[in-house]
């Protein structure tokens, strides 16, 4: 299945599967390649028909990223160029339930954690900072401060309870105790340039993938991160967005400004796939974690496609 969803004047950022239902999915776009704007958030279901919206939330900012809440199937969180958080409601249409407004600068990422027993979510900005909401509440309830650059991304751990990751324009991987917000517990030299994404291996908890704007993608054991597990070579610009296999621990997905996507092979450090249908920086990719080998993505060109990759090996650990 392969279907395609115009993002009419607005340029695709970020792009998640629903964790609670199989065809459901959203998008964050913004006006003028997020420069100037406003920004949207689509909410999609996808059949065998196609592709229709499902709600379109409208905001006065460009909007960056967005993430499912884990504990209620209708609430998503966004972030924006203004600096601001919102909590939206698909049964609610006529605006956010909230909006938190901390950070100085724009919004880059937000993550909603993945162990049981929290309900918690970071953001990370332009500001330099991560910060760490419950969105019951009105204030944050943690500042992570260190990074000496832009915080592209920031992302929780599917394991260890507390513990999350960010990447940041000063070339370090840092990994963070939510108990301490002092100084990160680890941090890594990873790459050159800056680093514009990170995600965790979700069948090895010691293991963290980082992708920068010097084409690579990294892989890190946080027990020894003197030199990287592996080092996938072959986008020839930045990379966007690092998305592990929900399915099989030795498959990774990037999408890059070059306008594609790739599926890798961490153990043979080799690229099974390379998905050529955008002609703009490829910025959003998702798996769906309900219907294996299927994905999404969005890109600058106002286009978001879900589609099927071929079937990859069984699922086996790194």
């Amino acid at each position: 299945m392969n279907h395609t969803f115009k993002t009419q004047s607005r340029h695709g950022y970020s792009v998640q599967f629903s964790p609670f239902f199989p065809q459901r999915l959203a998008c964050a776009a913004s006006q003028y390649f997020g420069i100037a704007g406003c920004g949207s958030l689509f909410v999609l279901d996808v059949s065998p028909e196609g592709i229709r919206p499902v709600q379109v939330f409208d905001w006065n900012e460009s909007l960056f990223d967005l993430v499912w809440a884990e504990n209620n199937e209708n609430i998503l969180i966004a972030c924006s160029g203004d600096g601001s958080i919102q909590v939206w409601d698909v049964a609610q249409p006529q605006g956010p339930l909230k909006v938190l407004r901390e950070h100085s600068k724009e919004v880059n990422a937000v993550d909603w954690s993945q162990t049981r027993n929290e309900h918690l979510v970071i953001s990370a900005s332009w500001d330099k900072s991560i910060k760490l909401w419950d969105i019951s509440r009105d204030e944050s309830l943690q500042t992570f401060l260190g990074h000496d650059h832009i915080v592209y991304n920031a992302s929780w751990s599917p394991h260890i309870q507390g513990l999350f990751s960010s990447v940041s324009g000063d070339g370090t991987l840092r990994l963070w105790d939510m108990r301490r917000s002092d100084n990160c517990v680890q941090l890594i030299h990873a790459h050159e340039g800056e680093i514009l994404s990170c995600d965790w291996c979700k069948y090895d908890q010691n293991i963290i993938f980082s992708g920068g704007v010097d084409g690579l993608i990294k892989g890190w054991d946080f027990r020894n991160s003197k030199f990287p597990t592996c080092e996938l070579r072959g986008h020839k610009y930045a990379v966007r967005r690092i998305r592990t296999s929900p399915f099989c621990g030795h498959i990774v997905a990037s999408s890059s400004y070059d306008f594609t996507v790739k599926i890798w092979d961490v153990t043979r450090q080799s690229c099974l796939n390379t998905v050529e249908h955008h002609t703009e920086f490829v910025y959003g990719l998702d798996f769906n974690v309900h219907v294996p080998d299927q994905m999404a993505d969005c890109g600058w060109d106002e286009l978001l496609h879900v589609y099927n990759t071929p079937p990859y090996s069984k699922p086996q650990s790194i």
